[in-house]
């Protein structure tokens, strides 16, 4: 490996595929602003407790995936891995009073050691939304439409929408022992990672992408049938929610998320591009307490992973084509004429004329500057030489239709405009 390569799992982001992460993030900010969601940005790396109290310390986030360290001041702080915990300790950080909501969005890095597949990177990036300070089921199904309908906005179609509930804190203990009870009679067939979890995080055993761990928990009981008749209505509720917004849905009775800070909903968006990893956003309902903070915040957010939304379009053929580097190439013939090449560009690009300028500031020949303007895909040349310069006049040509003309100086931006 070259010493000028990204690290394994990280990556350079170069034009034109930049423009398809422009797209997302300018399209995010469009369809949540009409939401009342505003932006966020939150600090790259966190205190370690915010994510090890609230992810939950047994979850494999903490457990296998987190980028930790110390600092000079002996401080642990991890690289944020999900963008949840930061978020919400910047909402307790500025106060949030009884009955205030608080809605937010975010762009962002985000780190995890784990192995690099296809949208799965140790560096990837997320856009997401948290909905604080609201405990109603219509604020659930909102939260879920509103990420259709950004999808929509993508061009991203035949998406599914899973969704599932986990109750509340209190139905756990019932629902754990559903849980151990079936699959302890099958410890011997399951997974090392699977035996472990039985008693530490039992849960996450009926979402484990191990093929054979994966057909064993299709006889696990389903979760909603172990809750409340409380959590049992919050999940009617949210549905009926789902129903009044043309949400289209299907329940997913052992989807549980990886968090432990979930309560009630929770959901997935697939797509069939990703292939078999392929879950293109997720979320859920939330109680998370912060260190210092004995309040419980409780909110609604997801997350969409943004190489994964890029390659759901891509199986779309959504992708940007290649884009030229230059709109209008200045070419500039003999030292005299360099500086006058120069002033034009600044012209220009002060008017808004002639989009992408570059003056070529070589004085080189006219034959490789030309090149040049091939090379960068240039729809328009315009040439100054001694002569057009001491006649106040400018070549303009037209690359694609292969027109030149001889202007002068003052037609210039007359011209620009109905090219």
């Amino acid at each position: 490996m070259s010493v000028n390569e990204p690290l394994p799992g990280t990556s350079d982001i170069w034009e034109p595929e930049l423009s398809d992460w422009v797209l997302l993030e300018n399209k995010a900010r469009e369809i949540f602003s009409r939401y009342a969601y505003s932006e966020l940005r939150t600090p790259i790396f966190e205190r370690s407790e915010v994510f090890v109290r609230n992810l939950g310390s047994e979850t494999d986030v903490v457990q296998k995936e987190m980028y930790s360290f110390n600092d000079r001041g002996g401080r642990n702080l991890t690289l944020r891995p999900e963008g949840t915990a930061g978020v919400m300790r910047a909402i307790a950080n500025r106060g949030l009073n009884q009955g205030e909501e608080a809605r937010v969005f975010y762009f962002g890095p985000m780190f995890r050691g784990e192995r690099p597949a296809a949208g799965r990177r140790r560096q990837f990036h997320q856009v997401g939304v948290e909905a604080v300070g609201s405990d109603s089921p219509w604020m659930d199904a909102e939260c879920i439409a509103m990420l259709t309908h950004f999808l929509r906005e993508l061009g991203v179609s035949g998406s599914k929408v899973l969704i599932n509930s986990r109750g509340l804190p209190e139905d756990r203990e019932a629902v754990s022992h559903a849980l151990k009870e079936y699959f302890r009679p099958k410890l011997p067939e399951l997974c090392e990672d699977c035996q472990r979890r039985l008693e530490n995080n039992v849960w996450r055993m009926l979402d484990c992408k191990n093929p054979a761990c994966g057909q064993i928990a299709l006889g696990a009981p389903k979760i909603l049938d172990l809750l409340s008749e409380t959590s049992q209505d919050f999940f009617k509720r949210t549905c009926d929610g789902l129903a009044e917004l043309g949400v289209d849905y299907e329940v997913a009775p052992r989807m549980v998320r990886g968090l432990d800070y979930y309560i009630h909903t929770v959901f997935e968006v697939t797509h069939s591009g990703l292939g078999a990893q392929d879950a293109l956003a997720g979320g859920g309902r939330y109680r998370i307490t912060l260190p210092g903070d004995k309040r419980c915040h409780e909110g609604i957010g997801f997350a969409a992973g943004m190489e994964r939304l890029l390659l759901a379009r891509e199986s779309l053929g959504l992708q940007s084509g290649a884009k030229p580097e230059t709109d209008t190439y200045i070419v500039s013939l003999g030292e005299a004429a360099v500086a006058a090449g120069l002033r034009l560009a600044g012209e220009l690009r002060q008017l808004g004329l002639g989009g992408r300028v570059k003056a070529d500031l070589s004085a080189r020949s006219m034959k490789a500057q030309m090149r040049s303007a091939n090379r960068e895909g240039a729809g328009i040349v315009l040439i100054l030489g001694e002569d057009e310069i001491a006649r106040a006049q400018v070549s303009c040509r037209n690359m694609r239709s292969g027109e030149q003309v001889l202007l002068p100086r003052v037609e210039l931006h007359d011209w620009l405009k109905k090219q």
